[in-house]
């Protein structure tokens, strides 16, 4: 249950609209809901300003479905990630308000979608650059999520160190923007490039893109913890999510 609709509970409880007995058990869901398999996490968009978002890899499709289903009763939006075909087929099933992004493998569940109000000023918004094509499902996945949260997001891919041209083509709005999330395989250099340039926070993503020697990403990622650049922070491996979700923390 968010914030917004504990106040509308509050205020019904005040206008005599709404029982007391009928307000607690709104209430008795906090501060988590058990559904045998998982234990759903109510409260957190009191604690953090957004709901849970559900990690869905590893979970069948008919767990995952229930347990979006569940979380958006209580909540405008919900985030689901690392959703396969099947699985968003389920979810979609029981919740009609889902949309499926299949390249980044993230769905969202927005109740506010069709009258959803610009949420941020468009002179403060969020970078998101790829060193390579390869690199867009997790930076999709950090884009999504940062729109989804509030934040306006800019995309330029395709911007590797192989042709750094392509990259100061971007000049403009990459110093324009308040922060950068900046996706990256192979060496794993484009981060170090970009906090070069900048005077705002870069959040480096190492991805698993690359050769026997990338070794599924960790090259990459030791490359942008080695970062000779000042404000370079790194996620984890292909941690699309958890760049957007910060680079919106930082923004707002």
């Amino acid at each position: 249950m968010d914030k917004k609709r504990i106040e509308e509970l509050l205020k019904d409880v005040k206008a005599g609209t709404l029982p007391i007995a009928a307000a607690l058990e709104s209430l008795r869901g906090l501060p988590y809901e058990e559904i045998g398999y998982a234990k759903l996490d109510t409260h957190r968009s009191l604690r953090n300003g957004f709901p849970e978002v559900v990690f869905c890899q590893g979970k069948t499709p008919e767990q995952a479905a229930q347990i979006v289903k569940k979380l958006a009763e209580h909540h405008e939006k919900i985030i689901a990630t690392r959703v396969a075909p099947d699985i968003a087929d389920a979810i979609s099933a029981l919740v009609p308000e889902a949309t499926y992004y299949p390249v980044a493998r993230i769905l969202i569940a927005d109740k506010t979608r069709a009258d959803k109000p610009a949420a941020a000023k468009a002179d403060k918004y969020i970078m998101v650059l790829t060193g390579g094509t390869a690199d867009i499902p997790v930076a999709e996945e950090a884009a999504i999520t940062a729109e989804t949260m509030g934040s306006i997001v800019e995309r330029s891919y395709d911007v590797g160190v192989a042709g750094l041209h392509r990259l100061l083509s971007q000049k403009d709005k990459i110093m324009r923007a308040n922060v950068l999330v900046v996706v990256a395989g192979m060496e794993g250099a484009l981060p170090s490039i970009v906090g070069g340039l900048v005077s705002r926070p870069v959040i480096a993503v190492p991805t698993s893109i690359g050769y026997g020697a990338n070794f599924g990403g960790l090259s990459a990622l030791l490359a942008m913890l080695n970062s000779c650049a000042s404000g370079v922070v790194v996620v984890n491996i292909d941690n699309g999510f958890g760049a957007g979700y910060f680079a919106h923390l930082v923004n707002k």
